[in-house]
């Protein structure tokens, strides 16, 4: 009942930049917070960024001052723009959208994933 669909991924040199973009759609009735993970080959997925309840913001600490996510309430849209990108940074990136359907149940979505890869 909940779409998400992501862009943006790609390969780049170390030190470049790259912007992902995740659209939530579906019969959601609000959305409590919107984020990115990420999962390397070989390692869990991880917490890269994510909008909490109150507007907060938090990061890993590997991408603070890096990266910087951004939402569009009205679009329901989240993106996170990756700055002075490091090989470390390469993995398949995930956007995830928390919240509540217009019939009233909570969800909780992910996307199909996105590959990030930096060449040293």
């Amino acid at each position: 009942q909940v779409q998400l669909v992501e862009s943006g991924g790609g390969l780049v040199q170390a030190g470049g930049s790259l912007r992902l973009s995740c659209v939530a759609s579906g019969s959601i009735f609000s959305i409590n917070a919107m984020g990115w993970y990420r999962q390397a080959p070989g390692k869990q997925r991880e917490l890269v960024a994510r909008f909490i309840s109150g507007g907060e913001t938090i990061y890993v600490d590997s991408v603070k001052d890096r990266f910087t996510i951004s939402r569009d309430s009205a679009k329901n849209t989240v993106a996170l723009q990756m700055n002075s990108l490091k090989p470390e940074d390469t993995a398949v990136y995930y956007c995830n959208v928390d919240g509540r359907l217009q019939i009233g149940s909570s969800f909780s979505a992910w996307g199909q994933g996105t590959q990030v890869t930096v060449s040293s």
